[in-house]
This record gives C-alpha cells, sequence and structure tokens, in this order.
C-alpha cells in the first residue's frame, strides 16, 4: 500500500524505535512507516490502518510492537480472534500485563462474556496501573450486561474512581458507563446525573454524553439548512404556491366555460319544449 512521501517513519515512539533496531535498517524504516500508518489511521479509517498493520506484521512478525499494533488494527474492526491472537504473542515477547483489559474485552467480542468476567479476577489485574484497573472494572461491567446481569454491572462499577471528583484520563468513559448501567435497570433520575457528570469530565469528546442527555430530556435536534438550502426551499415553496393558484384558475374557467354550456343548454331545452307546445295546440 502507498505510503504519503511527509511519513518518514521517526514519527514513531523511541520505545517502538528501539525495538526495531533488531531489524537491518531498510527494513526497520519500512516497518516504522507502516507502524505510523496504523496510528494515523486506527481512529478514522480503521480498515485501512488494518491493511497496513498486515504489511508490518509480515515484514516483522517477532516484534511485539508490530503484534500489539496488529492487535489494536485488529481489534478495531472487529476482528476479535486475530486480535486476541496478537495481543497473547505481544505479552509473551514482553511479559507485561497491560494488554490484559483490552484481551479480556476481546472475549467479550467473541461472544464469552464468562470468560472476560473470569480474566476480571485473575491476579494479572492486581498488576496493572490505576488506569489499566479501571479499564477491566468497564469491560468487567460490560460482561455482566452482556450475560443479562444489568444490577451486577451497576455495582460492579461503583469504585474509589467513580466517587473521586478529579478529572483523569478514564474519568469520563467510567461516568458514562455507569450512567449507562444506571439508564439499564430504569434509573434514569440517576442516569441523568451522572450523564451530566461524564459531559463535565469529558475535555476530549470521547463520548456521546451530550447527546443523551438530551435525549434524557426529550430534546430534538433538527439539521439546519445552508442558506442556499433555505432559499432553495423558498422557490419551491413559491413555485408551488404558483402552481396552485394557476391550477385553480384553470379549475375556476373550466367550471365557468361547464355552467355557460349548461345554461344554453337549458334554454334550448325551453325553447323546444315551448314549440311543442304551440304545434300542440294548433
Amino acid at each position: 500500500m502507498p505510503i504519503p512521501e511527509d511519513v518518514t517513519g521517526d514519527e514513531i515512539d523511541k520505545d517502538v524505535r528501539q525495538e526495531l533496531l533488531s531489524l537491518p535498517k531498510s527494513l526497520a524504516e519500512d516497518v516504522a512507516k507502516n507502524l505510523v500508518m496504523v496510528a494515523k489511521l486506527l481512529d478514522e479509517e480503521p480498515e485501512r490502518a488494518y491493511q497496513y498493520s498486515r504489511i508490518a506484521l509480515r515484514l516483522a512478525s517477532r516484534v511485539a510492537a508490530v503484534r500489539e499494533a496488529a492487535g489494536f488494527a485488529s481489534y478495531a474492526v472487529a476482528k476479535y480472534s486475530e486480535a486476541l491472537a496478537e495481543f497473547r504473542a505481544a505479552r509473551r515477547m514482553t511479559g507485561n500485563n497491560d494488554l490484559w483489559p483490552v484481551m479480556a474485552d476481546c472475549e467479550r467480542g467473541m461472544g464469552r462474556p464468562e470468560r472476560a468476567l473470569a480474566m476480571a479476577g485473575e491476579p494479572e489485574v492486581q498488576k496493572l496501573d490505576r488506569a489499566g484497573q479501571v479499564e477491566m472494572r468497564l469491560v468487567a461491567a460490560g460482561a455482566r450486561r452482556d450475560m443479562g446481569q444489568a444490577d451486577a454491572a451497576v455495582v460492579t462499577l461503583q469504585s474509589p474512581e467513580l466517587a473521586s471528583n478529579s478529572v483523569q484520563p478514564w474519568t469520563a468513559r467510567l461516568r458514562y458507563a455507569y450512567a449507562d448501567a444506571l439508564l439499564a435497570v430504569s434509573r434514569e433520575d440517576e442516569a441523568r446525573e451522572w450523564f451530566a457528570k461524564a459531559l463535565e469530565a469529558d475535555q476530549g469528546g470521547t463520548t456521546d454524553a451530550s447527546d443523551r442527555l438530551a435525549e434524557l430530556d426529550g430534546v430534538e435536534f433538527v439539521d439546519a439548512l445552508d442558506e442556499d438550502e433555505v432559499a432553495d426551499a423558498g422557490e419551491v415553496v413559491e413555485g408551488a404556491k404558483v402552481t396552485e393558484v394557476a391550477e385553480a384558475d384553470d379549475v375556476a374557467e373550466e367550471a365557468a366555460d361547464d355552467d355557460i354550456a349548461e345554461a344554453a343548454d337549458d334554454d334550448a331545452d325551453s325553447e323546444n319544449s315551448e314549440n311543442s307546445e304551440r304545434g300542440d295546440a294548433s
């Protein structure tokens, strides 16, 4: 796949660059460029990101960073089995547990929420940093909902991180998930409160909390027409009115013609009747 000329490969993280030093220089440059493309496209064009990740994987499957990037690209296009295999490979290479929550979420994606929930109770979770533990809690709550345990999902999300007033990178998503869980058990007033709290913490616009709030408040959004569309709409309406008037005039004229014709017929019938009576009298 083509790579833009302004992509040099130097854009990658220094730790990833360090991993690529095990490769021949030209190969390392090619892999780096493909990894840059994966990162650039992952959110907006996941299918293309996936294609670049497969190229990088073909070039350097023994590099942990490549396996991890391939995992996230597969995850983004809902290829959960592939993603899980790549994440497991990356974890074996590094011995790092950071991927544990997303691995559990892959189990959910594959229709195995019970396995995801079991992973939430494994010792590996205790080795995660705070952000990782919050992520694991979100996955576990999702697994509970997958299993039809909506009330348990609410309880799963109740934590010191949820109660904290400090805003962290995970705060908006945690509050949003809690609000959504509350809504699922028909606790609408509380859900509205937590959607509002999620919106307050969502500085990067990572959730649609504002839309959910509007929905709960019964607000409907209508796309505004631009000026040209408004003008065009006005012309259409005006044209329709002119057409209606013209059609009405035509109908009136036709009716008048019919009345005149009918009156003439009546006169003719009357005259014929009178003539007939005179003939009878004679």
